[in-house]
């Protein structure tokens, strides 16, 4: 066989424990093993930050960031939910007050002694002179020490929220290109609401985001480890500021011969300029067929439309082509599939007759090719009965105000809010504040049932915007409604809040919106967002290519949301059209898309593909014979296949529910599958009717290719095949065996 059957099948399927705990103990994770990488060295000295009675002591501003750098605060110490060992705080200082007061006040002021500081268990603890299970974390000639003791001389002054607001943090330099092996040191600087800036260097925390790229160590030096580009986390009380790092792939620049199209190709090609790295040549006309019609319909081309394209000698043949897919029934199909599983559509939220009015509001909406902001403000402002009105299923998938404040953020905005539930967000600025202000908008839905016994029975649901909040959330009635740091104007009291939140939303100027939006539609197509995780953007994680991202959103809402007009502009460009490479020289980490990187189909395409192939459809529950895979409303169908495969359950809307994956049991379930065994063999499949119609087997070879590879067989294949039908029993039975090895190649398992 040719080269392409070296992709690799095996690989880790994700687990499918609940996303927002999953978040929430990632983050933790990261911040204690930041923390952890380089703890305290014992026999330091202090660190050069200036004398500390120099100025007057601050718990806020000195206090705060001695116990972070020191790590007592951490997510793995006392800054966990529970403490450690009967001592509790804030993680990583967001709450001086309630740090303030476990210090001074708790266990009966035990742990601080203002009269002789050297013996206070503040001291004595984390300086290993008495028994601490966090370990010796600081000496008595550091400079936390002689933090912690002069505020103890100085009357332990209280701590004041107000001394963290208007605070601006920021690190020089903010973009860093090194070669391999270099090093560079980060300084980091914080300006206070009443104008102080201070070198906070030493009491910042770094985390790389990709360490085998760049390592950074406790003090804020980079350190280049290969080519590739990462980011550098720096956090100090609250405040997170970025640095962007680049590891050119050659110390000297490289001749690039590729002649861009259209602004996303400029765009790229100036990243790879700058990251000295040439883009692999433009994929064969068999192979953009295709990667787009699975792209943009998840569909696998006919062997007669491969016949078709390839013979078409017109010069914007892929232009044409990639409009015609748009205008075919099957995006439809595929793209209410992609955004039901985003939404979570299914039936154990919504009943039958729900889900069938919530999916076909979904899939109309696709059909008209509503805009993108048209259709998320008709979702979150929808009220009434569901089943005259579909979109009003949004608020009976989720009903806790909670939830809809995480979903919507995540979803719209790709922004992750599930950690500042229970306190400030590590990896950004948003506090409990934000979250409770993002689920006020949504107090005061009132849900009922209707018709004669209710929804149990049958009888539809309604949702209705009730005057006064709900008094049984108290947590979010006692935040005023607010959009991040943009509070509701002040309106009619009787107006819905969610049609500012809507409007506030999908406005031009929103920083989180357009950028979300084309950040999931070209994740879409690649694989991998600009900015990956693909629902988690923010100002720590920032985008692959920064510009490509500003101009596609800018794009975006320019051409009022146009999903399709955003699908057609990323297909024709020369950078979607680049031929696929399985063991790329360049850019292994597939960030600059100078080649395409091969991804598994998903389990619902995959299946629509056997099917096809085989020319047996499958058989759904209740679904008439020939209902693909991609169309149907809900993942309540049974079949083996879809779940070996990672079918989501849409239980979150993470975009990581599905299960993208390869896996062994994956290739073991087509190996050994026995429905697939029956589909190869069907006197009424494709193979069989070839046989009837007495094809020779040249054209019976050139079919199957066709149909499964979308190519014609290679001269080694041939003879291949030619060998495994002089060993095969009878004729059909090598056929067969045949397809069911095209079947299991990894060039059909896999787009590229």
């Amino acid at each position: 066989m040719t080269t392409h059957s070296s992709f690799s099948v095996l690989g880790s399927p994700l687990p499918g424990f609940r996303q927002s705990h999953f978040i929430c103990l990632m983050m933790l994770i990261a911040v204690d093993c930041s923390i952890a990488a380089e703890p305290p060295d014992p026999t330091s000295a202090r660190l050069a930050s200036g004398p500390v009675n120099s100025r007057p002591i601050s718990f806020v501003r000195d206090v705060a960031p001695a116990l972070t750098k020191a790590g007592c605060n951490a997510g793995a110490c006392h800054g966990s939910f529970q403490g450690r060992g009967g001592f509790r705080l804030s993680l990583l200082g967001f709450d001086p007050e309630f740090d303030h007061e476990a210090l001074t006040k708790a266990s009966r002021s035990r742990r601080v002694v203002p009269t002789a500081p050297e013996s206070s268990l503040l001291l004595r603890k984390p300086s290993g002179e008495v028994p601490h299970g966090g370990g010796r974390r600081i000496t008595r000639d550091s400079e936390v020490f002689a933090i912690l003791r002069d505020w103890q001389l100085a009357g332990m002054p209280d701590a004041s929220n107000a001394e963290l607001t208007a605070i601006k943090l920021t690190a020089q330099p903010s973009e860093l290109v090194l070669m391999p092996n270099q090093s560079q040191t980060i300084s980091v600087h914080a300006t206070f609401a009443d104008g102080e800036t201070r070198d906070v260097t030493a009491w910042a925390l770094f985390d790389a985001r990709e360490s085998h790229i760049g390592e950074i160590t406790r003090t804020g030096r980079v350190t280049a480890q290969r080519a590739g580009k990462t980011a550098v986390m720096v956090r100090y009380l609250g405040q997170v500021a970025t640095v962007s790092i680049a590891v050119p792939f050659s110390a000297e620049p490289v001749a690039i011969e590729f002649q861009p199209v259209n602004f996303v190709d400029e765009l790229v090609l100036a990243e790879w300029q700058r990251m000295r790295v040439s883009p692999a040549p433009l994929a064969s006309d068999e192979e953009f067929l295709r990667r787009v019609m699975l792209d943009l319909i998840g569909t696998l081309p006919t062997p007669d439309e491969v016949r078709a394209f390839s013979a078409d000698k017109s010069t914007d043949k892929r232009a044409k082509l990639i409009e015609s897919l748009l205008a075919r029934p099957e995006y439809v199909d595929y793209w209410g599939m992609r955004w039901g599983d985003l939404l979570r559509s299914h039936r154990r939220y919504l009943g039958d007759k729900g889900l069938a009015s919530f999916t076909g509001w979904l899939r109309q909406s696709l059909r008209d090719n509503k805009p993108l902001d048209v259709m998320t403000r008709e979702l979150l402002t929808a009220q009434g009965n569901l089943y005259a009105n579909g979109a009003v299923g949004y608020f009976f998938i989720d009903e806790k105000v909670e939830d809809l404040a995480e979903t919507t953020a995540q979803i719209f905005l790709g922004v992750r809010m599930q950690c500042t539930r229970c306190h400030h967000h590590p990896q950004e600025v948003w506090s409990q504040d934000d979250y409770w202000g993002l689920a006020a908008f949504f107090t005061r839905l009132e849900s009922k049932d209707s018709g004669a016994y209710g929804a149990r029975f049958g009888g539809p649901r309604s949702l209705r915007v009730a005057a006064k909040p709900n008094p049984n959330r108290p947590l979010a009635i006692a935040v005023a409604p607010k959009a991040f740091h943009d509070p509701l104007p002040t309106t009619d009291p009787t107006a819905d809040p969610r049609t500012w939140l809507a409007e506030w939303m999908t406005r031009a100027d929103n920083p989180y919106f357009a950028r979300n939006l084309a950040n999931r539609y070209w994740a879409a197509l690649f694989g991998r967002g600009l900015v990956d995780p693909v629902d988690d953007l923010r100002a720590t994680n920032p985008a692959a290519m920064p510009a490509v991202l500003d101009r596609l959103a800018r794009e975006l809402s320019d051409h009022k949301f146009d999903a399709k007009h955003l699908l057609r502009t990323i297909c024709n460009s020369r950078v979607y059209q680049l031929a696929g490479e399985l063991q790329p020289s360049r850019d292994p980490d597939g960030q600059l898309c100078t080649h395409r990187v091969p991804r598994r189909l998903t389990a619902e395409v995959l299946l629509d593909a056997v099917s096809q192939v085989t020319g047996v459809p499958e058989a759904f529950d209740g679904q008439p014979l020939g209902t693909r895979a991609i169309a149907l409303a809900d993942p309540s169908f049974p079949s083996n296949f879809l779940m070996t495969f990672g079918r989501p359950l849409r239980n979150n809307a993470c975009d990581c529910a599905r299960g993208g994956n390869p896996d062994l049991s994956q290739a073991l379930h087509l190996v050994n599958s026995t429905t697939l065994h029956q589909k190869v063999i069907s006197e009424s499949g494709r193979l069989a009717t070839l046989l009837k119609a007495n094809k020779t087997e040249a054209e019976i070879f050139e079919e199957l290719y066709l149909a499964t590879l979308s190519r014609k067989p290679h001269a080694d294949e041939l003879a291949a095949i030619d060998e495994l039908l002089r060993d095969a029993p009878s004729r059909p039975e090598g056929l067969q065996d045949l397809l069911w090895t095209l079947l299991n190649s990894s060039e059909f398992v896999f787009n590229h």
